[in-house]
């Protein structure tokens, strides 16, 4: 029953592919919001979304949720249509949709050929933010969750890894060898940490537990690394400002625990800085 479930799932996002590739960059965007606040909802519960928001914003009033929620769903259906474009943005031919604060830092990092660990979350289209780092011409390995429907998996891992990040790397902590291997030879890596894991350690995240990944945490202290924190918004619905922060270097005595918690205060920063842009349908902490 689920390999037909999955096998239709991929069949309809197949047709909706091809008319977003007729359509083109505006209007597929467009189109892939509305159809997101239509149909979302009925795979996820609004209840569970409300909940999550309402634990980083507990005197958030009805109004504001409701907004939040829409335009959450907006920005995820245009995600999906945009990801017919990525190409377009790899091959520069919507470089005027983007604008970046701090391209400095990439550039310094690049220059001096060092391995540095990205941080950031499900923000925005969070792939562009990807492709613009190794668009810098630095080396980067990215950890990223499969989907559940392995028709389409297959398709969006081979979209991310022909135009987004040449070196995909599936989460999980099992991976990490795979992540050091690459960093010894100079590769910088970037990690969601808003991601909801059955592993990590319990780390305070808008005053509440939740499981967190500790690969940051652990690559500072092993190999010394700095932390850049990165941000990706959406502004006038089809640009996008990038923004690098400026690199952190931890002292050696904070223990992965106190570097995880430090980095889920800077990703709380972020999400606040544009709530309806990140993605509160997961149960984060569960």
């Amino acid at each position: 029953m689920k390999l037909i479930k999955y096998f239709i799932q991929f069949v309809f996002i197949i047709i909706l592919f091809f008319l977003f590739k007729i359509l083109r960059f505006k209007l597929s965007s467009f189109l892939g919001g509305k159809i997101f606040e239509i149909i979302g909802p009925i795979f996820r519960s609004e209840k569970l979304i409300h909940a999550n928001i309402k634990r980083a914003l507990p005197k958030i009033n009805p109004e504001q949720l409701n907004y939040i929620t829409q335009k959450m769903w907006n920005n995820y259906g245009r995600i999906f249509a945009e990801y017919m474009f990525v190409e377009n943005f790899r091959n520069n031919k919507l470089n005027s949709n983007i604008v970046v604060n701090g391209q400095e830092i990439l550039d310094e990092i690049k220059k001096q050929n060092k391995s540095v660990v990205f941080v950031s979350g499900h923000f925005s289209n969070f792939e562009l933010m990807v492709m613009h780092i190794e668009k810098s011409g630095i080396k980067l390995c990215g950890i990223y969750r499969p989907l559940n429907n392995f028709f389409l998996n297959g398709l969006m891992e081979k979209i991310r890894k022909k135009y987004i990040c040449k070196n995909p790397i599936k989460k999980g902590i099992w991976r990490l060898k795979e992540i050091i291997n690459l960093q010894k030879k100079n590769y910088s890596t970037i990690v969601m940490i808003d991601q909801r894991l059955s592993e990590g350690v319990k780390s305070k995240f808008f005053n509440q537990d939740a499981l967190t990944t500790t690969i940051p945490a652990q690559m500072v202290k092993k190999f010394k690394l700095e932390v850049v924190p990165i941000f990706i918004e959406r502004f006038d619905n089809i640009n996008f400002k990038i923004t690098i922060h400026k690199p952190i270097k931890f002292l050696n005595e904070f223990s992965v625990k106190e570097i995880t918690d430090e980095l889920n205060i800077i990703l709380e920063k972020m999400i606040l800085q544009k709530p309806e842009q990140w993605i509160w349908s997961h149960n984060r902490w569960k």
